[in-house]
């Protein structure tokens, strides 16, 4: 057994968490935070037989697409707040990062 780790961006949780399901898949969600953008994230845990980690990733990778999208920098530290401009810079945003773990017992009661 395998437990898939998957980090992907809020608007695409929704999507991804349904495409689960219709599968047959069942996932833990997560709230969480990026350390880049500090926007918000949603990590699932995904528990899934060794011969379904393929198709899970690869729903994964249809769902989570990469995108361009302006944002605006945070500025660095709280004192320095007053004389930092921000400009909008473009970034890639969404995909998925996913991690795959080897699962040495599994309970559910």
């Amino acid at each position: 057994m395998k437990l898939v780790i998957a980090v992907v961006q809020d608007k695409d949780s929704g999507r991804l968490l349904g495409a689960l399901v219709d599968r047959g898949h069942s996932a833990t969600k997560l709230a969480s935070t990026g350390g880049f953008l500090r926007e918000g994230n949603t990590t699932l845990l995904i528990g899934v037989e060794d011969s379904e980690v393929e198709d899970v990733l690869r729903l994964i990778g249809e769902v989570c697409q990469s995108r361009q999208q302006m944002v605006n920098p945070m500025p660095p530290a709280a004192g320095q707040v007053e004389s930092y401009m921000t400009y909008p810079v473009e970034v890639t945003v969404g995909g998925a990062t996913v991690f795959v773990l080897d699962v040495e017992r599994f309970a559910k009661f």
